[in-house]
Formats: C-alpha cells, sequence, structure tokens
C-alpha cells in the first residue's frame, strides 16, 4: 500500500521542472521527502548505478525500508503515467534483487510517482507483472498560499524595484 498522491509542497520548482530538478530537490529536502514517504525508509542514493550486461543503468533514488526489510526503488517521471514505466521498472528490480539485495533482505519493491496517470492504464500495465510494483501521482503547490500573498511585493513591484537599481 502507498501513499495516493504524494505532497511535495516544501518543493520550490519552475513551472517547466524535469525529473533531473525534481530528484535534486528532493535528494536536497531528504529529511522532508522521507516523512512524505512514511516510516521505516532509509535513503541509501540516487543514480544508483547498476551493470546488466555490458550496460550500465541509473535509479533514480533508492532506499531501504527498515521495517520491512527490503530495498525500495523509486523512479520518478514529471509527465502523465505510460505502460513502458513499469517494463523498466520491473527491470531495475531484477536487477536491484540480483545484484544488492542479501539473503535475508525481502524481495525489491517499486514505487513510480508520475505527475498524473490513468488508473484504468496502470491496472492493465500491472496485471501481468508479479513483482510490488505501485503507481502514485505527486502533487507540487504552483502558487503561494493567500495568507502568504499579501506579505510580498507583487511582480510589478520587483520590476519597478530592480529597474531603478539599473
Amino acid at each position: 500500500m502507498i501513499k495516493d498522491p504524494y505532497n511535495f509542497d516544501f518543493l520550490t520548482l519552475t513551472k517547466d521542472y524535469n525529473e533531473r530538478e525534481l530528484e535534486t530537490a528532493l535528494t536536497k529536502h531528504v529529511t522532508n521527502f522521507l516523512l512524505e514517504l512514511g516510516a521505516g525508509f532509509a535513503f541509501i542514493g540516487r543514480q544508483k548505478a547498476l551493470q546488466v550486461g555490458s550496460r550500465d543503468f541509473f535509479l533514480d533514488l533508492l532506499f531501504y525500508h527498515t521495517t520491512l526489510h527490503c530495498y525500495v526503488v523509486v523512479e520518478l517521471k514529471t509527465v502523465e503515467f505510460e505502460p513502458e514505466y513499469t517494463g523498466k521498472l520491473n527491470f531495475y528490480l531484477k536487477a536491484v534483487d540480483e545484484q544488492l539485495r542479501g539473503e535475508r533482505d525481502e524481495a525489491t519493491i517499486g514505487i513510480l510517482l508520475c505527475k498524473s496517470r490513468d488508473r484504468v492504464v496502470v491496472e492493465y500495465a500491472l496485471s501481468d507483472i508479479h513483482k510490488p510494483i505501485g503507481v502514485s501521482k505527486y502533487e507540487l503547490t504552483q502558487s503561494l498560499p493567500d495568507n502568504l500573498k499579501s506579505s510580498l511585493p507583487s511582480i510589478e513591484e520587483l520590476e519597478a524595484e530592480l529597474g531603478d537599481e539599473l
């Protein structure tokens, strides 16, 4: 069972952020991110390299869950869910199970965080995958709360102030 949606209000990103910016912001605010994920998560790293065959692959974020005794791979997408994302995550789970998982560890869990998703498409995409994968969306606040708007200068006021400085 995973949260849905995850709330990343603690991030301040531009409107057109990309996956790397989202990943960087989440790791910069890793304490808040861990609190949003829930109890038991320990951060292992970002862009964790795994070699499969002669190729290198990089996990967006890797965690270990101390209560479940398993690795958790988190893949980030800044777009709507696409079915092929589950194939990639399934591949990553197999690689982690083969290369990192110890004999006392449980099967690796995958969490795919997307900007949006259609539940029916997700259901179809996961229907024949037997690894533990969850797909959830995340939310960011794009505007200031009303109680803060009045205490900050408007864009016009900032432009006027900066215009005087130039």
